[in-house]
């Protein structure tokens, strides 16, 4: 689905995101395997498997991933890699992403099953950029640290746009994303969600009118324009709060008109949450 180059889908979304991209080389045993352990810490798993075949287990389901592939794995969710036959050690390579802002929990609701990339049918950059880090750690070279950095980077990117351009589901933040109206609408409400937003504001970003935007933003992103907003407005007061900044600033910030407004939120949100782990 094309889109005007002039519209950055992603910029906003990345500040919002605020992604930390570890390397963690080839610690995957072929013989054994791996088994990563559910975490209650916000992050994914990515496997970049340059050669060989990953056989990836999670919830009793065996996949066998061909290389050269890309493998998502949300950090909630255990699973067990490991590579077939010894003549492949060495092709595995681990990478941490970690969530480090308050959209976090809108990408995380994207890989509830894991998402498996052929690498065959992606971007050349991105193709390069796992063969780029995949080199590098075969031997310890000078400015190692800073390029392993830099390249972590562009790989998340990457895969990105990837996702942004093949949507991996029928619904959903990527799926809002590759629609032209609708991505026009997420970027203003990723970029200034602090402002007064309506939903005949959010359809003239969009192109729209205000019926046909709320069915089509329903349709696409699983959820009400208001309900967006919203969870993304918390996550953001969230944020705000837990780094110290005070419920006054949070709730400009986010775009709560008052301290106590917040207050009603933060509360009815910590309510639901404990409901839902006790059910």
């Amino acid at each position: 689905m094309s889109i005007s180059s002039r519209l950055d889908r992603l910029s906003a979304l990345l500040e919002a995101l605020a992604p930390r991209v570890e390397l963690i080389g080839d610690e995957c045993p072929v013989d054994t395997g791996t088994v990563v352990a559910r975490s209650s810490a916000r992050f994914l798993q990515l496997y970049l498997l340059t050669q060989g075949e990953l056989v990836l287990t999670q919830s009793s389901q065996v996949r066998h991933i061909p290389s050269p592939s890309i493998v998502i794995c949300r950090s909630d969710l255990s699973h067990r890699v490991s590579v077939v036959g010894k003549e492949n050690s060495g092709h595995l390579v681990r990478a941490k992403v970690a969530i480090e802002g308050p959209a976090g929990a809108l990408l995380f609701n994207e890989f509830s099953e894991p998402v498996i990339l052929s690498l065959a049918q992606t971007d050349t950059a991105l193709s390069q950029a796992v063969a780029l880090i995949s080199s590098e750690l075969a031997a310890p070279r000078c400015g190692q640290p800073a390029l392993l950095n830099r390249a972590g980077d562009i790989l998340f990117i990457g895969l990105l746009r990837h996702l942004v351009a093949h949507p991996a589901t029928g619904s959903g933040l990527f799926n809002g994303l590759a629609d032209p109206r609708i991505a026009r609408a997420l970027v203003a409400l990723h970029s200034a969600p602090q402002e007064a937003w309506t939903l005949e504001r959010m359809a003239a970003e969009a192109g729209m009118s205000r019926t046909a935007f709320a069915n089509t933003f329903r349709d696409v992103m699983n959820q009400t324009p208001g309900k967006y907003l919203g969870i993304l407005r918390l996550a953001i007061a969230r944020s705000a709060v837990d780094s110290g900044r005070g419920l006054k600033r949070a709730a400009k910030e986010s775009g709560y008109a008052s301290s106590s407004a917040l207050s009603r939120a933060l509360s009815r949100a910590m309510e639901e949450e404990v409901a839902s782990s006790s059910a």
